[in-house]
């Protein structure tokens, strides 16, 4: 991610002071800076950012069986702002730290799900929070073979304890409706795939995806 101190993309941006709040998990940045409105004025702001890293995720597919793979985990953040058991449905996602976008979701969909993405497609890059959080998401899609999962569950020597969940597309879909999935990254993806991807009624279009080990 680019310093705030040395961001020149926007002439209508100029930063002039940058705090550091905290940084004892991930980074929390006060930062003050002058902003160009449309009419020509300038004005001075101030923005608190949270900087986690940016992540992957991957919605893992079955064609044959019309089945998605998803993850079920505590998540105290949403228990704390109204989800009922915090116990959150979700597509495999993690961190990229050090690792470039394939090689992190390759890495997470494995340690989490138990399955060894083959094919992979990447889909779309986004900002799930643009009004506080740093993080873009890169999210793909990847088929897998029942036959071929394995224990999945995350690392437990790190607290994970993952419930791999298989669903029938169609209720995952309805799952939205109902908010029993509640997930952005989750929604999107299910939502690409019922309108352009694996589970698409309009003519498949040509298959981005390339395979690496």
């Amino acid at each position: 991610m680019t310093s705030p101190t040395s961001l020149s993309r926007n002439p209508r941006v100029r930063v002039t002071d940058v705090e550091l709040l905290s940084s004892a998990w991930y980074v929390l940045r006060r930062t003050t800076f002058e902003f160009q409105h449309r009419d020509g004025r300038w004005t001075t702001e101030q923005r608190e950012t949270y900087d986690r890293g940016n992540g992957a995720t991957v919605l893992l597919y079955d064609p044959a069986g019309e089945t998605v793979l998803l993850t079920r985990q505590f998540r105290y953040p949403v228990y704390v702002n109204d989800h009922p058991d915090g116990m959150f449905l979700e597509t495999a996602a993690g961190l990229l730290d050090t690792d470039d976008p394939e090689t992190a979701i390759r890495r997470e969909a494995q340690e989490e799900t138990g399955v060894r993405i083959g094919a992979l497609e990447h889909v779309f890059d986004v900002y799930t929070s643009p009004g506080s959080v740093t993080e873009r998401l890169h999210c793909y899609a990847a088929p897998y073979d029942p036959a071929d999962r394995g224990a999945g569950g995350g690392i437990a020597e790190e607290g994970e304890d993952i419930e791999v969940v298989e669903l029938r597309f169609e209720d995952a879909l309805k799952m939205i409706g109902t908010g029993e999935i509640a997930d952005a990254k989750t929604i999107m993806l299910l939502q690409w795939a019922a309108l352009q991807g694996p589970f698409s009624t309009r003519q498949q279009r040509p298959a981005r995806r390339h395979a690496t080990s």
